[in-house]
């Protein structure tokens, strides 16, 4: 359905990056003699490693000084480590592509953001292997836990129900998307006009009906059925939009694809199982925010306790 956007709440939490022309001083000197801070089954983490996760740390208004760094670190090589033995990486292509959404939602090029990552102390390639890991790591547990809170048993949720009082009532949305591609060659020179382009069509949207006799009166136009999704599993990239639409599509906002927007083909209340248990998905989720998802501390116990760590100097 929508592309899986699992550093999306860190990434919300660099966005003041790109709004800003101030620019963090770097790291003393990039580490010019980096040395070994830590050992993780054999894999090194360097001081170096460790002062681009302190800048990390500060771009994010963060506390932290090199032991956090260092630690933070340790437990993403244990991550990376297991992630590795069990084949569920995602590709190289995927987190750069994450990247570059990153730097086009935040007005900027792949370069300009790869400048100010360097500016700041932090590096692009410090920055993709976070992003590779906070992409991967949630496939992991959702497959050795039966996708954790993705799915409840029937007990499970007739028991929430119960407490509940009722059923919970949510949005029911069926919507297309509204594709105008921009080829990565061209996405600097026709990247505004593209955007003019999607903005005055949505006036003369026809209805999700006739989507594709409207795209083909266009060139480079393509609608992609996304079907129906609940209002607690929209994506927080186009939540605000659905939600502000005064009438059948979303303002449109660009993206690694173009330019889009979406058709809200139907909506209605509905109080169905799938809509109780989306609703308190969602609440668990919240509620995690703040704390630590339970089958996550489990597993990292696990890999800490079958590991050899060697720390290394005052890190």
């Amino acid at each position: 359905m929508f592309a899986r956007t699992a550093t999306r709440n860190t990434l919300m939490a660099l966005a003041a990056l790109a709004a800003s022309t101030f620019i963090m001083p770097t790291m003393a000197g990039a580490q010019s003699a980096s040395s070994v801070a830590a050992v993780v089954n054999k894999t090194a983490i360097t001081t170096s490693d460790v002062a681009h996760r302190v800048a990390f740390l500060r771009l994010q208004h963060r506390p932290g000084d090199a032991k956090t760094a260092r630690q933070q670190l340790v437990d993403e090589t244990l991550k990376r480590q297991e992630i590795a033995r069990v084949k569920m990486s995602v590709s190289t292509d995927d987190v750069d592509k994450s990247f570059a959404r990153f730097a086009a939602s935040n007005k900027m090029t792949v370069p300009q953001l790869t400048e100010i990552l360097s500016k700041a102390g932090v590096g692009a390639e410090h920055f993709k292997a976070y992003i590779a890991v906070q992409m991967s790591w949630p496939r992991l547990l959702n497959a050795r836990y039966g996708g954790g809170r993705s799915r409840m048993s029937s007990d499970e949720l007739v028991s929430r129900m119960m407490e509940n009082k009722q059923k919970p009532v949510t949005t029911e949305y069926f919507l297309k998307q509204v594709i105008f591609v921009v080829p990565a060659a061209k996405r600097n020179a026709i990247l505004n006009k593209r955007k003019a382009e999607a903005e005055a069509s949505r006036s003369k949207f026809p209805g999700c009906d006739n989507a594709k006799e409207f795209a083909a009166t266009m060139m480079d136009v393509s609608i992609r059925d996304l079907g129906r999704v609940l209002q607690p599993e929209l994506p927080e990239d186009w939540k605000p939009l659905i939600e502000k639409a005064s009438g059948n599509t979303t303002a449109a906002r660009v993206t690694d694809r173009g330019v889009e927007f979406l058709a809200i083909c139907e909506q209605r209340q509905v109080s169905d199982d799938a809509a109780a248990e989306a609703v308190f998905r969602a609440e668990d989720l919240t509620k995690e925010k703040d704390g630590e998802n339970p089958n996550e501390k489990k597993y990292m116990d696990e890999l800490r306790a079958k590991a050899q760590i060697d720390y290394i100097g005052k890190s």
